[in-house]
């Protein structure tokens, strides 16, 4: 799908959500915990799951051609792996128009502005730092147009 014909698609039903973690990034509580969220709001869950290698994130996304990708970090390397990935994905022509957020513990140092500044200017569309509170996730979903038919 191309990314005007992804920005066209006329949607009214629960969003296609692949959530995952990164590949230095163990943990999985983080990943449940946002997939039963995601399902809770009446929405389509793949779980991919923690130390997912980012060509397996960027594959997955074209294989299953969700409506958001969420990205997911507890460890504090967020930031770093998340910028390799954005790219990749973005370089992709059919994920180029594809909804990716990040959220979680992004640096060792704490959430900081100029993190999040950096990894939406390499492509992602929402940024929420460690602390943040949950309705504004539960926002950025609820703001995204949702599919009616493929």
């Amino acid at each position: 799908m191309k990314p005007a014909e992804w920005a066209a698609r006329h949607r009214s039903g629960p969003l296609d959500v692949v959530v995952t973690g990164l590949p230095s990034d163990a943990h999985t509580w983080n990943l449940i915990y946002i997939q039963l969220l995601l399902e809770d709001l009446g929405h389509t869950v793949v779980n991919l799951g923690s130390c997912v290698p980012e060509d397996e994130i960027v594959e997955s996304c074209c294989k299953f051609q969700p409506d958001l990708l969420v990205v997911s970090s507890v460890n504090g390397h967020g930031f770093n792996d998340a910028r390799p990935l954005i790219g990749a994905l973005r370089s992709r022509w059919e994920l180029a128009g594809l909804p990716a957020v990040i959220g979680g513990k992004l640096g060792v140092s704490g959430g900081r502005q100029d993190q999040t500044d950096a990894l939406m200017r390499a492509g992602f569309d929402a940024v929420f730092q460690d602390g943040a509170d949950i309705t504004a996730f539960e926002s950025y979903v609820g703001s995204l147009p949702r599919e009616v038919e493929r």
